[in-house]
């Protein structure tokens, strides 16, 4: 009966589940799927056996991946250092109130304390007279089209900024004489000789990054069962004199061919409001410029990067896709409404957001139903009594209802947003996610599939979905709400500012941290834990110190001693929190220990510790799909 019932909720979980323009090039292929990895971060995988064996197969191959090979480049973009640099001189104040500013932000801050007043006055100038008019916009919408600026512009010293036209972002055109101003900064605060400075933190970060990267590629590709178009071919007009001797005067223009590289580029910017995740196209170029802080398997990241695979899919199928142009433009017509001042999108356009929108809705769900799965499959294996299985099957079919109900909305959210073939490319990857082909094979009977008579009726069929998930969502905010109140009447007083300073303190260790000055944090840290003492926020911090400083430890006797040191301290961090208060914490220092037992060969220990963060759930800020990525890891099964 129990094997029969795990079957039969496995069966069940699984079976649920701005655009560039149209530019004519030949394109090159590659294999079916990538030689993808999965490395720490969540994992999240799409339903079906064959995506499911992928997944599984790459995740023990981890570290083998090349990002070149697939297009993604990590790198600093000192026209953007710049820029953020000038917009702190201007006094833009992208900390969120009541946190202390990163130790870089404070260092640049200082570098530009003798900036020339009467320049820095007109920058300000500047600036507020070109603020953005909505009183509620965020300090990130505010630099968002300086953002678009630094990548408009020339390299420095000159930073020379493009023509006025029409094809340049509107936004940009907007901000476009503060190129002037830009320059003027650059050559008088002394930023030229600390750039190289600045650049190698940006390179730090940007290297802490790479195992991110590697995940967030692997989940999108080995979903897609392809490979990007990492290379473009154009055909360009001859201007050479020579290769046009003794053409007739009539005679047709000569045209070459030329080769140019796509690039996926993940640009860190440690001067951004947190949390604000910025993407511009250029050309073949897709810039996704990520704060300090923003996991790179965030949805806008992995968005961005569905845009750069599936755009060249769109080009390639372009005659297929103009052959439907007289119902997509009806469809388009008939249902979007564009704000004031908005462009109506293109019908390559239309298919291209709609696929990018629906692949990212679906794996979203597909990481959601493969948590419930997991749990659901660990509760029943335990020793369950037969009254608690039947209840566990009625729970899992309660979540599998509100993670449709999710996908609906997502999805809705998408339609109205322009992206009116989502419900449709959504239904098309459901099929695709149980055949495991590569998308680019079918991608020419999905053009043909579509039926614009059905796509006009969606609204009406998805009203209910939505408003069970809107309302789900409206309880989940009531509930975080309810919860904060909470904490602030429990915390008030003394109590609060401590927990303040805290919180501070622990913060400038975790950019000690990142800029890899182990010692200073750990001083600091050591210093803070006399005042707080048993906490185990700073045992955390402290294992996290040693844990990191083991891997940049050259003699392996010293790289033991570390590791540890950082074991020692994931278990006091363990015996000091609270169940209640700090699951988190636990999730994590759980999953830390795993990892380190797993790198000793210590397996059966490194289980149970992955097996106890696991059993805590998946807690918002834990490390539940890293605990049970390292578990499969060791077990080789999914």
């Amino acid at each position: 009966m129990k094997r029969h019932l795990l079957l039969l909720l496995a069966f069940a979980l699984a079976s649920s589940q701005p655009a560039a323009l149209l530019r004519a090039q030949t394109q090159t292929r590659g294999p079916n799927s990538p030689a993808a990895t999965t490395i720490g971060g969540a994992h999240a995988a799409a339903s079906g056996r064959a995506t499911a064996t992928a997944q599984t197969t790459t995740s023990q191959r981890a570290g083998a991946i090349d990002l070149t090979d697939y297009g993604v480049r990590i790198a600093p973009e000192p026209r953007l250092i710049v820029m953020m640099a000038a917009l702190e001189a201007v006094g833009l104040e992208q900390t969120p109130a009541g946190r202390t500013p990163t130790e870089f932000r404070q260092q640049v801050r200082k570098d530009l304390a003798g900036l020339d007043p009467e320049l820095q006055a007109r920058m300000r100038r500047f600036y507020e007279l070109n603020k953005l008019k909505d009183a509620s916009a965020t300090p990130a919408q505010q630099a968002a089209r300086y953002v678009s600026l630094a990548f408009a512009l020339g390299p420095a010293p000159q930073f020379e900024a493009p023509a006025r036209s029409d094809d340049i972002f509107a936004g940009v055109l907007e901000v476009l004489d503060f190129a002037p101003l830009v320059r003027e900064f650059y050559r008088q605060s002394g930023i030229a000789e600390r750039l190289p400075g600045y650049v190698r933190d940006y390179q730090a970060e940007g290297d802490r990054q790479r195992k991110q990267a590697a995940e967030m590629l692997s989940t999108v590709l080995s979903y897609l069962h392809t490979r990007p178009q990492t290379i473009t071919v154009e055909r360009v007009p001859v201007s050479n004199p020579s290769a046009q001797k003794g053409k007739k005067k009539d005679a047709p223009q000569v045209f070459t061919t030329r080769e140019r590289d796509r690039r996926f580029v993940i640009v860190p910017d440690l001067l951004a409001a947190p949390g604000a995740v910025n993407f511009r196209v250029v050309g073949e170029d897709y810039y996704v410029i990520v704060p300090f802080g923003i996991g790179l398997n965030s949805s806008e990241v992995r968005r961005a990067y569905l845009q750069y695979v599936i755009e060249p899919l769109v080009r390639r199928h372009n005659r297929d896709i103009a052959l439907r142009r007289v119902d997509l433009r009806q469809l388009i017509d008939a249902r979007f409404k564009p704000a004031s001042g908005e462009p109506t999108p293109g019908i390559f356009d239309l298919i291209s957001r709609s696929l990018v929108a629906a692949a990212d809705a679906r794996l979203n769900a597909a990481a959601k139903l493969q948590d419930v799965t997991r749990r659901t499959t660990a509760r029943l294996q335990a020793q369950t009594p037969e009254a608690e299985r039947a209840r566990v099957a009625q729970e899992v079919q309660a979540e599998r209802a509100a993670i449709e109900d999710e996908l609906t909305a997502q999805l809705a959210d998408a339609y109205e947003r322009g992206a009116l073939l989502s419900f449709y490319f959504s239904e098309q990857l459901r099929d695709q996610e149980i055949a495991g082909f590569d998308v680019a094979n079918f991608f020419t009977d999905m053009i043909a599939r579509i039926d614009p008579a059905r796509e006009l009726k969606r609204p009406e069929e998805y009203a209910a979905a939505r408003e069970r998930a809107l309302a789900a969502r409206r309880a989940r905010q009531t509930q975080a709400a309810a919860g904060n109140i909470a904490n602030t009447d429990d915390e008030e007083g003394p109590e609060a500012a401590r927990r303040e300073a805290l919180i501070k303190q622990l913060d400038a260790a975790n950019e000690l941290l990142r800029l890899k000055k182990y010692d200073e944090a750990e001083a600091r840290l050591k210093a803070l834990m006399r005042e707080y003492q048993g906490e185990p926020r700073v045992f955390f911090a402290l294992a996290q110190i040693a844990s990191s400083s083991a891997e940049a430890a050259f003699d392996e006797q010293l790289r033991d001693q570390r590791l540890g040191l950082a074991l020692a301290n994931y278990r006091f961090a363990i015996q000091s929190a609270s169940p209640d208060t700090d699951r988190a914490l636990l999730s994590r220092a759980h999953t830390g220990m795993g990892r380190i037992l797993a790198f000793q060969d210590r397996n059966d220990e490194a289980l149970k510790a992955f097996d106890a963060a696991i059993a805590l759930g998946e807690v918002a800020g834990g490390a539940y799909n890293e605990a049970l990525t390292g578990k499969s890891r060791l077990t080789g099964q999914p």
